[in-house]
């Protein structure tokens, strides 16, 4: 379909009339959203830690387990061989068993030094759990909170936030791709979002940048799809907006809807 530049002037205005809203929208969620993401990967990072120190405490307790059968299997070895010492025939034999003995006994002293380290490690890595859980559990409670203010906020909002998405597939259905993907650019690089400006005071309603008058005549003419010399914006002027230039405030709105939010009067 070819339209006209003055349809299609009206058609972006539209658009960015929408998106403008729909920005409010977000804006009266804030950053919720944002921290209820945060919050969510926080918690996936604690379960993460929190099985890896189970897994490590399952590890120590092992050990421990090691070490106390190895103690046992020592302790028989020397009963063993204690019973042999009443057997022996001779010096030599004598030695050699009092020998083993020894090392069983050593083998022991090291076996129990060891396995206090693995129970004290136990310890303090049940406590790192338990501060974990704990930190778990305080995350989680703070997500649930945040998330039922979010679902809160978006019930309240969501069906005008339907209906005007629903404008803007109309809105976008009549422009080509082109113009479409022009907007999308330069709204992406506007600080406030707004891609499509009127003339507000012989200005730019975008950056506030003077407009000379050959240029604001070229702009009325609806001759061709004109932006602005400063920012880039996509100028129109009063008969593609249908509203005049004192009306325009894109921070009231937002700034009422907050307020209510958060019960504040004017």
């Amino acid at each position: 379909m070819d339209l006209s530049i003055e349809k299609k002037l009206k058609s972006l205005w539209s658009l960015q009339e929408v998106d403008s809203k729909l920005d409010q929208l977000s804006a009266l969620r804030g950053e919720l959203p944002l921290e209820v993401s945060d919050l969510e990967d926080e918690i996936a990072g604690l379960h993460t830690r929190l099985e890896n120190i189970k897994r490590e405490i399952e590890s120590y307790e092992d050990q421990v387990s090691g070490y106390r059968n190895k103690v046992k299997q020592s302790e028989q070895f020397i009963l063993k061989f204690k019973q042999q010492l009443n057997e022996v025939k001779n010096n030599r034999e004598f030695e050699a068993l009092s020998k083993e003995i020894e090392i069983m006994e050593l083998e022991i002293i090291a076996a129990q030094k060891r396995m206090g380290e693995a129970q004290l490690t136990i310890t303090n890595k049940t406590v790192t759990l338990d501060e974990t859980q704990a930190n778990i559990d305080a995350r989680t409670k703070d997500l649930d909170l945040k998330k039922e203010e979010l679902v809160t906020i978006v019930q309240e909002t969501e069906e005008e936030e339907a209906e005007l998405l629903k404008e803007r597939t109309e809105a976008l259905s009549v422009l080509e791709e082109r113009l479409v993907n022009a907007y999308e650019r330069i709204r992406r690089n506007a600080k406030n979002g707004v891609a499509i400006a009127p003339i507000m005071r012989n200005s730019c309603g975008g950056c506030f940048a003077k407009i000379p008058p050959q240029r604001q005549s070229d702009i009325r003419q609806h001759i061709k799809i004109t932006d602005c010399e400063h920012c880039g914006r996509v100028i129109v002027d009063s008969t593609i907006t249908g509203i005049q230039s004192e009306e325009i405030n894109t921070e009231e709105k937002p700034k009422r809807r907050l307020k209510k939010r958060l019960g504040v009067a004017g």
